[in-house]
């Protein structure tokens, strides 16, 4: 299993010099991939435009959207974002997509909620045929597709076109549960060899209190769920140590370990933990 760090980009008052010097680091250290969440209403940098920076400073470990919220974008927008993160990147790119769970930013952006699930069927199918021929570039190699989401809708979808499984985050045994319904979605499409199975989780050492109130108010959407998502926060080398054997343990391919303080202290020192 490779083990990789999200940017701080959904971070509040996160400033472009923490940001492309968090990338930098992350890119000397043993990180496989360098990842971004998505939301539209909030103080944060929108997701390709920090793996653009991001491809700027780094050269070695892959940069991936885990996950983008699809449906806010057109389909031909989605492309363009994600052909271009890869150009720069040279080929580092790997494109996550989901639904999304918070309804604001769809009022935001001005598409139907209802229409989520639909909607990102129709992108996925536009990445893995339309797009082809559309002019749209710049002209790459197809791009890794993961796709997230916990329903039996949700999972079709990522054996009907994707490469890979993207979870929403949790303890190991709710990975595991959630890749073993993956795998059966995909067996069940007839593909051929295994889904790709990515994972995720929260750290924070130097404070982990503001890191608490951090996951507290970026999920606070969920009501009394943002108090479990906020227990979940790795707040030392032996928890994070335990979280990531027990991701590999599920079978997990990749882990991506999200900041929830802006802290370069904390990177260096998740960096020690993960060696």
């Amino acid at each position: 299993m490779k083990v990789g760090v999200g940017l701080p980009n959904t971070l509040p008052g996160i400033s472009g010099e923490v940001l492309v010097e968090w990338a930098r680091r992350a890119d000397a250290g043993p990180f496989g991939t360098l990842g971004v969440l998505d939301r539209l209403v909030y103080d944060s940098i929108e997701p390709f435009a920090a793996l653009s920076a991001a491809a700027a400073v780094t050269s070695r470990a892959r940069l991936a959207t885990n996950i983008a919220i699809g449906p806010l974008r057109s389909p031909a927008m989605l492309a363009k974002h994600a052909l271009s993160v890869d150009a720069l990147s040279d080929g580092r790119f790997a494109l996550g997509v989901g639904v999304g769970a918070r309804r604001d930013d769809y009022e935001a952006a001005g598409v139907a909620h209802g229409r989520r699930g639909a909607v990102l069927s129709e992108q996925l199918a536009y990445l893995r045929g339309t797009l082809d021929g559309s002019g749209i570039g710049p002209a790459r190699a197809p791009i890794e597709l993961l796709v997230g989401g916990a329903s039996g809708a949700a999972l079709t979808r990522m054996a009907r076109y994707g490469d890979g499984y993207a979870h929403g985050g949790g303890p190991p045994r709710a990975f595991g549960s959630a890749a073993t319904r993956a795998r059966a979605a995909w067996r069940d499409l007839e593909r051929p060899g295994e889904p790709k199975l990515w994972g995720q989780g929260y750290f924070a050492f130097g404070d982990p209190d503001r890191g608490s109130a951090y996951l507290l108010d970026y999920y606070a959407f969920t009501g009394p769920f943002a108090e479990k998502i906020a227990a979940g926060n790795l707040t030392s080398a032996r928890a994070v140590r335990d979280f990531v054997r027990g991701y590999e343990a599920e079978g997990c391919d990749e882990l991506i370990l999200y900041p929830t303080v802006a802290s370069l202290d904390d990177l260096d020192r998740l960096a020690e933990a993960v060696s």
